[in-house]
């Protein structure tokens, strides 16, 4: 099979830590739903990195009990949000998302993203495109990443060699409760699950050159992959089985040990201090993290030959 996707952002190298001594970068929020209400605001506002001055959302009522929370401004307009921060953090749907994020970045504001970066691949350039054009820093939101369990893993695994991997995202959240928003039950596990672990996939075992797809994203999909150096890769992916907790395993093998990643003894809220500073850093010296627009639009084009491939509802 030929490949369309561009090669792998290779940057993976991360920002420098320790204690935070500047001015916390001021981010506006985008979104009052249950993420950003979970997740996004609490840790924006919990610093010392950043601070969370403004919420924007659709529902005025609703930007309105997110912001008061934590002491910042319900802005009235995006417009009004950008006026009030220098960088901004996305907590809406993918195309939403991919409609606001080229206006931020055209008004010099930095871009903490959300995964995927678009609903489809134009939509995601166009995002990739403005951080360009524009310069400003970006990050994407991959939680697991920034996990130190999870870059403990992908260093190991740069030490060996892979002939075959297998992989695994699932949880149940699709089959009711706050997350099974509708874009997430229209587009179903290929876009909301497929970017963590593509992304694992492509940087444990080597750059995906090609891959097809085949089930039902709303139920269950398959993914194989086939990367630059001959190894072979499974994802099996889907939101709607019931599980006791949500199960992301990777599992390397070959004339090596074997290597195998699970998130079940990982606590996520130590990823997000980690994320935070970063963005900060970036946002502050201007030097891109290795997770920015541009990965992301890696990403989709993965995501978007998986959708190609059997024809699946995107």
């Amino acid at each position: 099979m030929s490949s369309t996707t561009p090669p792998r952002n290779d940057r993976t190298g991360t920002l420098p830590q320790g204690d935070w001594t500047g001015e916390p970068v001021r981010v506006g929020l985008v979104g009052a739903g249950p993420w950003a209400r979970a997740t996004h605001a609490r840790i924006l506002a919990a610093g010392p990195e950043t601070t969370l001055t403004g919420v924007w959302a659709r529902r005025p009522d609703a930007a309105e009990e997110v912001a008061s929370a934590y002491g910042a401004t319900a802005a009235g307009s995006f417009e009004e949000l950008l006026d009030s921060c220098e960088a901004v953090a996305f907590a809406v749907p993918p195309a939403v998302q991919a409609a606001l994020a080229p206006r931020a970045a055209a008004a010099g504001r930095a871009l903490l993203l959300e995964k995927p970066l678009g609903t489809d691949l134009a939509s995601a350039r166009a995002v990739a495109d403005a951080v360009a054009e524009h310069g400003v820093a970006s990050q994407l939101v991959l939680t697991k990443r920034y996990h130190p369990t999870t870059r403990a893993f992908l260093a190991k695994a740069a030490t060996l060699q892979v002939t075959g991997a297998r992989s695994s995202y699932l949880h149940g959240a699709f089959l009711g409760g706050e997350f099974a928003t509708s874009w997430r039950l229209q587009h179903g596990a290929l876009l909301d699950l497929g970017p963590h672990l593509l992304d694992l996939l492509d940087t444990a075992v080597g750059p995906i050159t090609s891959l097809r797809a085949t089930g039902d994203p709303r139920r269950w999909t398959e993914v194989t992959c086939e990367h630059a150096n001959g190894a072979i890769s499974q994802a099996s992916l889907s939101g709607s089985v019931r599980v006791d907790r949500a199960q992301t395993r990777v599992e390397l093998f070959g004339p090596d040990e074997e290597l195998a990643y699970d998130t079940a003894g990982i606590d996520h809220e130590e990823c997000w201090p980690i994320l935070r500073r970063e963005f900060a850093t970036a946002v502050r010296t201007g030097r891109a993290a290795d997770l920015d627009a541009a990965h992301g639009l890696r990403i989709q084009h993965l995501l978007q030959q998986a959708t190609d491939s059997a024809g699946l509802a995107g």
